[in-house]
């Protein structure tokens, strides 16, 4: 722990000595894993669990909209997984998912909220709601739904933000 408090403390100095230098490759935020892992606990770009994830949408009758908490689904935020794994309640990073176009056109920051279940969401697998219509899973295009790299970094109470 104390050599994460002196990374923290010293990312000023980085920060400012390296102004000059290229900027990391796309997708590579290592001050952001470097704060990450001092909020979690965790190592830097470790994850709790490699999941396998499927996608799903609330469909033209509008299925689905509750989620097993009993509150409305968010597009791009809300996560259906298996509960002796992650419980409820539980906010996740799946770092694949940072920087993609969300609804309201701003970009993803790879924060989901653990708040449905579903019965084929078994063991190591997560489904990830994407909106209202088969449309919107376009968002994921590109993303490797074989293995994401999913963290458990905090908790919600009631229903997810959104």
């Amino acid at each position: 722990m104390g050599r994460r408090l002196a990374a923290l403390l010293a990312l000023p100095l980085i920060a400012i000595a390296g102004g000059a230098q290229a900027a990391p490759a796309k997708g590579s935020d290592p001050i952001g894993d470097l704060l990450m892992s001092a909020i979690t606990g965790s190592l830097p770009g470790s994850a709790d669990f490699k999941l396998k994830a499927s996608l799903y949408h609330a469909g033209a009758r509008g299925v689905g909209v509750l989620d097993s908490l009993g509150c409305k689904v968010i597009a791009m935020r809300t996560a259906a997984i298996d509960a002796r794994l992650i419980p409820k309640h539980t906010i996740l990073f799946i770092k694949e998912t940072v920087g993609l176009p969300m609804p309201d056109g701003s970009t993803h920051d790879g924060y989901w909220y653990a708040s449905d279940t579903g019965g084929a969401i078994k063991g190591d697998r997560i489904d990830l709601f994407t909106g209202m219509s088969s449309k919107s899973m376009g968002n994921m295009r590109g993303v490797n739904l074989a293995q994401l790299s999913v963290s458990k970094v905090g908790e919600f109470k009631g229903c997810p933000p959104g």
